[in-house]
């Protein structure tokens, strides 16, 4: 078997564990909602309530829907990918970028342990605040 059948193979095994942790995520959290009979929101969903008008706003979408809504604590550049991919939504060309510029704008910071030897990210308060508020910018009181 050589290096590129090998990471093929971890891809595919990736993606189902993503789908595995989707499905688990569900289960706890529709054990949570008790009787409740509403459907789950999907990240196409969100998407669409959200609107992103950029890839940087995007990967900020999804990253805030892995936490909220799939209760994940920290999420990689394949986690983002994977979530686009079955939202059968268009992916950014670099993700790793959309990050870097979410982490300076203050919405994103890096986890301090890494997840499937990647690093991760998790978003701020600040990032949360600013999906919450559909991309527009809370200003301080004490601002002037």
């Amino acid at each position: 078997m050589n290096n590129k059948d090998v990471l093929s193979r971890i891809e595919k095994l990736e993606t189902r564990v993503f789908g595995l942790e989707q499905i688990l995520g569900a289960r706890a959290s529709k054990g949570a909602a008790s009787s409740s009979s509403a459907k789950k929101l999907s990240l196409s969903e969100f998407l669409n309530a959200k609107a992103p008008t950029d890839d940087v706003k995007k990967v900020l979408t999804v990253g805030y829907f892995l936490e909220k809504h799939l209760g994940i604590t920290s999420f990689n550049a394949n986690d983002l990918e994977h979530a686009l991919e079955r939202a059968k939504a268009k992916k950014p060309k670099n993700i790793n970028d959309k990050v870097n510029m979410n982490i300076k704008n203050g919405h994103m910071d890096e986890a301090s342990e890494k997840k499937d030897n990647h690093k991760a990210w998790y978003l701020t308060n600040l990032g949360e605040a600013y999906i919450d508020n559909n991309f527009a910018k809370k200003h301080n009181a004490k601002e002037n």
